[in-house]
This record gives structure tokens, sequence and C-alpha cells, in this order.
């Protein structure tokens, strides 16, 4: 019971890496609370999770929703020890695209927004929230979800890339900040796992992901939820503002 009576929010809890996470660390005693978009997929969720534990309907990209989430968190438990920065999205495409010459398209604005306001301002709202709890109650543990291709970036992903460095960025800003509090602060970089988001993606790309990972296998959200219960457990007391690559060894490029 490496997590015993923790209290930890996860935002994108409802599946993938975050409903991992959530029953692991369940698992692992936390008294957990989770949010996401995906109501049906989220009480589901919280069947797994135990009757103390849980689930709001919450769009992290919304700063009052976030604190009033917070704050409900707070007045059931009484403290907040972990918040798991988890929720992103996706919308991949070119910066521009030419065929034969000829233009053809490019990202649109709104998709560059949309995945900036979810996977960067949403991880900044979430902590701004919780953070002062933590300081209060003498500490805590803050983990936040980078990725791979934030580190060595990716062809078609300008907007997820962007984030995913940014939050590098800071983590490494809020380890600084928050360390004089007794918080720890750090990320977490998957590379290609097993998800609802991959699933979608043709096997020959999956395989093509597969033979460029020298561990020969994709990741599975379980991978990644060890990580973050490694990273939130006082195993890791004296680790800060350090990005874990989780990803079997690959390295991302052309």
């Amino acid at each position: 019971m490496r997590l015993n009576d923790k209290v930890t929010l996860i935002t994108g809890g409802a599946a993938g890496i975050g409903k991992a996470t959530a029953e692991l660390f369940a698992e692992e005693g936390a008294l957990v609370a989770i949010c996401d978009l995906n109501k049906s997929a989220g009480f589901e969720t919280l069947k797994n999770l135990g009757p103390s534990s849980r689930f709001d309907l919450v769009n992290v990209v919304d700063r009052q929703a976030v604190q009033a989430w917070a704050e409900a968190v707070f007045a059931q438990y009484g403290r907040i020890d972990v918040l798991v920065n988890n929720a992103g999205i996706l919308r991949d495409g070119q910066l521009v695209k030419f065929k034969e010459g000829q233009f053809i398209g490019q990202m649109s604005e709104a998709d560059f927004d949309a995945v900036i306001s979810v996977n960067l301002k949403g991880v900044f709202n979430c902590t701004q929230a919780v953070a002062p709890f933590m300081i209060r109650g003498g500490g805590g543990v803050i983990l936040n979800a980078s990725s791979v291709v934030g580190l060595d970036g990716n062809f078609g992903q300008t907007n997820y890339v962007s984030a995913k460095a940014a939050v590098v960025g800071m983590t490494k800003v809020w380890a600084r900040e928050l360390g004089r509090y007794h918080i720890r602060v750090n990320a977490v970089a998957p590379g290609f796992i097993l998800t609802d988001m991959t699933a979608v993606m043709p096997e020959k790309v999956l395989e093509g992901m597969k033979t460029r990972t020298p561990l020969g296998r994709l990741g599975e959200a379980r991978d990644i939820a060890n990580a973050y219960l490694f990273l939130a457990s006082d195993e890791a007391s004296y680790i800060s503002g350090v990005t874990l690559r989780v990803d079997g060894g690959i390295l991302v490029g052309t």
C-alpha cells in the first residue's frame, strides 16, 4: 500500500492511461478523485476505485470548473496529496501541406488552440488550483503528462509537441518554485502506448511504431501508471524536476 490514504486527483481519468493510473493508485491505497468529460466512462471507471473515490465531470480548460473541483475534493477529504495532470487530446496535422507543388492544406488555428488549451493550459489550471491546498497541507506531489515527442519532436504534431515540450519546462519551473513547500513536481514522457487514441490508427502504423521500439512492443497503459506510482510514492522522495521517459528505448525522428 505505497499510497495508503493519499488523496489523489487524476485528470482524464475515465480511460486509457488515466484509468490505469486511477485503478493502480486505488490498489495501492489511494483515495482517488478522477475527472473527465466522458460521463459514462467516468462512472464506469469509478466502480473499480472503491467506495471512497469520486468522479466529477470537469473540463480542465475551464478554470472555474477546475477550482470548484479542487475545492470539492478538499472539502470531502480534508487534504490533497497528489495531482496527476493526465488529460490530453490530439488534433494532428502538418504545418503546411503541399502535393506536386500545390498547396492542399494546413493545421487549422482551431486545432492548434484546442490542443494547447487542453494539454498545456489545462495542466496550468489544475496545478494552480491544487497547489495552495498542498502548501497549506505541508507538501504533495504533482505529476505532469509530457511525451517523447515533446522531447524529440514528431512529424505532423506541431500543436501536440509544443504543448508537451512546454509541460517539461513548466515542470522544471514548478519544481523550483514549490520545492520550498515540500512539493515535488515531475513529468512522465510516454512513448507509443496502446490506448483508445492509438487503437484507431491503421495496423501498418502500429507495426511501424513497434519495429522502431528497441524493446519490440508497444507500451501498455499500466507501464505509464507504474511510473506515476513510483514518482508519487515515498520511494521517489528526493526526485523532483525530472522528466522520466517510459518509451521502450525509442528515439522519435524522421
